[in-house]
C-alpha cells in the first residue's frame, strides 16, 4: 500500500432472506381508506366526455375533438 497504490476497502455482503422484503414501505396516510374502494373520478377522459356529450344532445357529428367544452360527470 504504501507505493502509491489507492486502498478499496471490501464491500460488505448481504444476504436477503426469504422473509425480507425487497420494497419500501408506505406510510399509512398514504393508502387507500376503505381498502382500496373506487372513487368517482373529477376529471373524464376525452371519449368520456364525446359519449357524455352525445347523450346530453350537446355533440353534432362532425365537431372537432379537441376544445371541448367543460363537462362534469353524471352522479
Amino acid at each position: 500500500m504504501g507505493n502509491g497504490e489507492l486502498y478499496i476497502p471490501p464491500l460488505p455482503t448481504a444476504e436477503i432472506t426469504l422473509n425480507q422484503t425487497l420494497f419500501m414501505s408506505q406510510h399509512p396516510s398514504l393508502k387507500a381508506a376503505g381498502g382500496g374502494v373506487v372513487v368517482k373520478r373529477n376529471v373524464l377522459k376525452r371519449f368520456e366526455r364525446v359519449a357524455l356529450l352525445k347523450k346530453r344532445g350537446q355533440w353534432k357529428d362532425g365537431d372537432r375533438v379537441q376544445g371541448l367544452r367543460k363537462t362534469k360527470a353524471d352522479v
